[in-house]
């Protein structure tokens, strides 16, 4: 009994560190500007994109930066401001 307590506790607050972790781009969906938006903004500072997704709020691109290196990276989608990049080697 008390090995289920204790797994119902560590899981309680596993799935309450996921829920308090929050979204990266935290924006209301209303106040989203579209997708072909973005990609034409994106494109015309010089980027690839090869692969577009949403995820935690934010879009995600997987493609080519201005430099031509290879990068996984989220924009707030209301401004397309950056939140994150990661550079793959």
């Amino acid at each position: 009994m008390k090995k289920l307590i204790a797994s119902l506790i560590l899981s309680t607050a596993a799935v309450s560190g996921v829920a308090m972790a929050g979204d990266k781009c935290d924006v209301p969906q209303d106040e989203w500007q579209t997708e072909e938006a973005f990609r034409a903004a994106i494109e015309a500072k010089g980027w690839e994109i090869k692969k577009f997704k949403i995820d935690d709020g934010c879009y995600e691109i997987y493609g080519y930066d201005e430099k031509q290196r290879r990068v996984e990276a989220y924009f707030d989608p209301k401004t397309f401001d950056m939140v994150k990049m990661e550079l793959d080697d």
